[in-house]
């Protein structure tokens, strides 16, 4: 009988490998523990490139539990890449939660102009291909132009629980934004009180009796060429909240003419959602997620070969 641990070698050709989950644990440590001639970046590698499926389902995150009856399957060959849900790459799936990268372009959920293609309905038809009855939930929303890492629930037992305790649960909510100009100083915290008009442009205000608390925290990570990538921490979730407050300091996110920008580099928003980490609401587990930086934004800061 072939070990199970070894995958077969014929003339080169490798062969999937199917593992038993025999007790309760966490992905990395039972492939570390099943797959002996493997280090923790060869097993990262294997979730980076989607070669890991649990119960045939594909899974990227090294701490996704594992139940007892499970079968854990690496897969010889990187799964082919899912071109019928273009505009969004799912990075997270389970059964409470959908973390994706959304590109920009597309939207979070329906508006009254445009109730087809968005974020929501691309995901709602996968899931209840599993399941008619399968409904989704959204907890946060990303401008229509922020590219990044978004989450949806499964329930809205689940919804509720993630946006009742939002701050309490969230434990890092990072984004990059390529803006106008170079920020000074380097690094600092933005504060004011924002509103919404009728005309869903949101104003910033130092009145506390004019809106809701915002806190941006920002610091330059790149500077060139006229413009700099921010590194920025929210303490705060408000719509608009960073251009918003780049426009307050006089350096606007590029491309955001809705917010003071006189220049569009890259043809698109220069903001991106880089990072989500928080409390798993059901399982209680530290999660991470993050969508690399555009490409686009850091090309600005090269300039022209």
């Amino acid at each position: 009988m072939e070990n199970p641990q070894q995958p077969p070698r014929k003339r080169g050709q490798r062969s999937d490998i199917n593992l038993t989950v025999s007790a309760p644990t966490e992905l990395m440590l039972f492939l570390i523990e099943k797959l002996p001639s493997k280090n923790r970046n060869n097993i990262k590698s294997l979730l980076r490139n989607k070669q890991v499926l649990i119960d045939g389902k594909v899974y990227t995150q090294f701490n996704h539990p594992l139940q007892l009856g499970q079968t854990v399957t690496v897969a010889a060959n990187r799964a082919p890449e899912t071109a019928q849900y273009r505009g969004l790459t799912i990075l997270y799936e389970d059964a409470y939660l959908i973390v994706i990268n959304k590109q920009a372009g597309l939207l979070s959920m329906a508006t009254n102009k445009e109730k087809d293609r968005t974020a929501y309905s691309i995901l709602s038809d996968y899931i209840k291909k599993e399941n008619p009855k399968n409904r989704l939930f959204i907890i946060h929303r990303l401008d229509r132009e922020t590219s990044g890492v978004m989450m949806f629930a499964k329930s809205e037992k689940v919804q509720r629980l993630m946006q009742e305790s939002w701050n309490a649960t969230t434990k890092e909510r990072t984004y990059v934004a390529l803006v106008e100009g170079v920020p000074e100083p380097p690094k600092g915290t933005i504060t004011s009180y924002l509103r919404e008009s009728k005309a869903l442009i949101v104003y910033s205000s130092q009145n506390p009796n004019n809106g809701q608390l915002a806190v941006t925290n920002y610091s330059v990570l790149k500077a060139a060429n006229g413009y700099s990538l921010l590194e920025l921490e929210l303490e705060t979730g408000r719509k608009n909240q960073i251009r918003v407050h780049m426009q307050d300091i006089g350096h606007s996110v590029a491309g955001d003419a809705k917010y003071g920008a006189v220049s569009d580099p890259i043809g698109r928003l220069g903001l991106h959602a880089e990072v989500l980490a928080f409390e798993h609401p059901i399982t209680e587990q530290a999660m991470r997620f993050d969508a690399p930086v555009p490409k686009s934004f850091l090309a600005v800061l090269k300039g022209k070969e």
